[in-house]
Order: C-alpha cells, then structure tokens, then sequence
C-alpha cells in the first residue's frame, strides 16, 4: 500500500482511481489521461466524467479491474470497501492509499502521486503552492477572536461533524471552535435540542436542497447564529474533499466566520 513499495517502478501509465479526490489530485498534477475508470461522483474537473465508473461506496467491479489491467490503483482506505481493497492486493495489484486525514496530507500525497506517475515536476509545484496558501490562511486567521461553529452534515436525521473529521482541520484553520468537537464518534447523529444548548455562532451547511430544507432554522430565534442571521451554505465539494480546492472551501468557511465577527 505504501509508495515505498512502488519506488522504481516505470511511472504508471494505466490508472484507477477509486475516489473523487483521487481522480482530482492526477489531474491537478497532469496525470488525468492515464485515468482508465473511476468510481461514482468523480466529476471535477469536467473531463473526468468522461472517464467510466467501475463502483461506489457499494463496491468495486473486481471483474472489471482484471480486464482493465491497470498498472497503479489508487485506493481510499475509507471510502473503499477493504474487502475490495484486499482482493485487489492479493490479486498482485500496486496499489496506493491516498486517504488525507489532515490539510497537509493533500501536498503530501499530491508528491506521491507524482513519483509514481512521472509527474513529480508538477506535482511538487502543486502541492507547495497548496502548501504556501494554507500557511498564508493560517498565518492570517490565528489571531481572530474564537467563533462557536455548528457545521450541519445532514438534516434528517441531524449529523454534524466532531475531532478527527475533515471538517474539523477547516474550522480549526479559521479558528473557529466546533461545538461538537468532544462528540463520541466523527460524524454523530445529533438533535436540534443539542444545538440549542451550544449558542453557536454560525452555522455552516451545504448547498445541498435535502440539507438547507430539512430543519427550518427560523423556528429557534434563540440560537444566536438563527438570530444574528448567521447561516451559511458552501459547495460540498469544497468542503468534503481532500483536493487543492480544499483551499476554496478554507477560504469560503473562514470568510463566514469573519462576517460573525462583524
């Protein structure tokens, strides 16, 4: 699984890519037409839904993979069956996990694919440009005063995000303070009663109809972030995936926080 293992192979020329995030990263460093198939949702940039899809989240057709023959298949740890991705090992595939946990794993990963595709030149120019602008948002927001985040996942049921999610390295960049950060488990099922008692601040959701329409916020004035009119909605791509645009999302979260602020 690691890149280690694949140093001095020839650079990959036939590749599956088993996340959106994936497919984002080899396009950002030029690799994207050696992309062969990919899985549901990968669909940025525009060129990679022409690429077909051999599974999702329910699974990955194996069949396919052995017909396809591909040199490098980027897996995703936790996005990917480990079933799948343990056949695909034992089938004697080079596999490679990308799975950032952290904003910094993008740039880190971003280098990697680069080594095993012979796109390192890019890749690295990539990723410390990712690199520089995260410092440069970290750097600038250190010092704001603290604002109390409610980040809606999900309406119904009612999920946020808690310490150890992708969504929590945003809010902490922005130096916001999630306010279910101590939640027992990353994503937990929540009820509006516990967001009544956590007088956050804002609340940030995505732009997704199914999310916004759920849960009419207007019916509980007594949340500040209901009553000052703090109520923000973001592209979830932005948001969710671990991809250079990550630095939109960072951007997008942070400008939310700095009109709570005022």
């Amino acid at each position: 699984m690691a890149s280690d293992d694949l140093q001095g192979k020839p650079p990959a020329k036939r590749i599956i890519a088993l996340s959106p995030h994936g497919v984002e990263m080899l396009f950002a460093i030029g690799a994207g037409s050696s992309i062969i198939a990919t899985t549901d949702y990968a669909d940025y940039p525009a060129a990679a839904k022409n690429i077909p899809s051999i599974g999702g989240y329910y699974g990955i057709q194996i069949e396919r993979v052995i017909e396809l023959n591909p040199d490098l298949i980027v897996v995703w740890q936790s996005g990917n069956k480990m079933e799948d991705i343990n056949q695909l090992r034992d089938l004697g595939f080079n596999l490679f996990n990308s799975d950032p946990k952290r904003l910094v794993d993008v740039a880190t990963d971003l280098e990697q694919l680069g080594k095993l595709t012979g796109h390192f030149v890019k890749a690295k120019q990539v990723a410390d440009d990712y690199r520089q602008q995260l410092a440069e948002i970290k750097q600038q927001n250190q010092a704001k005063p603290v604002v109390k985040v409610f980040y809606q996942l999900w309406s119904t049921p009612l999920m946020t995000v808690a310490k150890g999610s992708w969504i929590q390295n945003l809010i902490e960049v922005c130096h916001g303070e999630n306010v279910f950060y101590n939640a027992a488990s990353e994503y937990p099922q929540i009820s509006i009663e516990n967001v009544l008692l956590t007088s956050a601040e804002v609340i940030l959701q995505s732009q997704d109809e199914g999310n916004i329409l759920g849960i009419n916020w207007a019916e509980w004035p007594e949340l500040p972030a209901v009553k000052n009119q703090h109520i923000y909605q973001f592209d979830a791509d932005l948001l969710h995936r671990a991809t250079p645009r990550a630095i939109l999302g960072v951007n997008a979260v942070c400008g939310a926080l700095d009109k709570v602020r005022g």
